[in-house]
């Protein structure tokens, strides 16, 4: 993934403290009502950089690096998505946002705030790994755990991309050929920006969303008596268990919509994807003026 300098250039940091201490540290854009953007796994605030740059022409976009990531401290003892809450209720305190969007395990972590941080009152979830029944893939990741201990990132990565199966590529290509071609990759490319956080310190992180994914399985009914309006929203490419997931929130939430994108998988709202579509959906939703 590449940054557009012209647009990287454009937002000022800022940084706020959670409840545990830790410093949440974030990327601000934009005029306008507050919104919060909340990023997936193996990603840092860097990956929403145009999605934050179209919803700037009408919102003040806040976008956190998630704990153990970039501008923020470390993941503490004691981790669990309670502490991304509380991460997430410290910056709607300091903004006065009402507006929130997760993308992925963000979505995760966004729908778990929801109930918890009554200011939110219009939450956007792009594909939540929810677990209905054993509905999300997890059998892979003690092999993530493995890698992760020896030092083998480049193969943790395939690890990760071939069991989530977010990108139909990687489950055609055999590891043999992957594991040596992205490490090639990654040699080749030591020019990242100074304000992005490289590959090689992201894939760790993984293990520390499938720790969420795991914690939340099976809740949906948690969130039946949610207030909020809610928004969820899919890829039609991407794999089935996230519709699992969004099919069982339709259920059980109040005051929901779905919007599917055609065309669109699981990176639809991020840098590689589509975020100007996204974008529109969400400005649309959260009351652009």
């Amino acid at each position: 993934m590449k940054t557009s300098p012209q647009i990287a250039r454009d937002y000022s940091k800022g940084q706020v403290r959670s409840a545990d201490g830790t410093t949440i540290g974030y990327r601000q854009r934009g005029r306008g009502p507050a919104l919060i953007l909340v990023h997936g796994g193996m990603q840092a605030s860097q990956h929403f950089t145009r999605l934050a740059a179209t919803l700037s022409a009408h919102f003040t976009v806040y976008v956190p690096d998630r704990r153990g990531r970039g501008l923020s401290g470390p993941h503490g003892d004691h981790y669990s998505v309670l502490r991304e809450v509380d991460d997430l209720r410290a910056l709607v305190a300091a903004t006065g946002a009402s507006r929130i969007f997760g993308l992925s395990s963000g979505a995760l972590i966004t729908l778990r705030a929801a109930p918890a941080i009554p200011a939110l009152d219009r939450v956007a979830l792009y594909e939540p790994p929810l677990s209905v029944g054993g509905s999300v893939p997890m059998d892979w990741v003690p092999r993530l755990h493995r890698e992760i201990a020896a030092g083998k990132i480049i193969s943790a990565l395939v690890t990760a991309l071939k069991g989530l199966g977010t990108e139909p590529v990687f489950d055609r290509v055999p590891r043999s050929v992957l594991v040596p071609l992205m490490a090639a990759g990654s040699r080749l490319r030591r020019d990242v920006p100074e304000d992005e956080v490289p590959i090689e310190a992201l894939v760790p992180t993984q293990r520390f969303d499938m720790q969420i994914i795991r914690e939340m399985a099976d809740t949906v009914q948690d969130y039946a008596a949610l207030d909020a309006r809610v928004l969820l929203l899919d890829g039609a490419k991407s794999p089935a268990y996230f519709r699992v997931a969004l099919d069982a929130l339709s259920a059980v939430l109040p005051h929901a919509r779905r919007v599917s994108f055609p065309g669109l998988g699981h990176s639809g709202p991020d840098d590689d994807g589509d975020p100007q579509r996204v974008g529109a959906a969400l400005a649309d939703f959260f009351g652009a003026q």
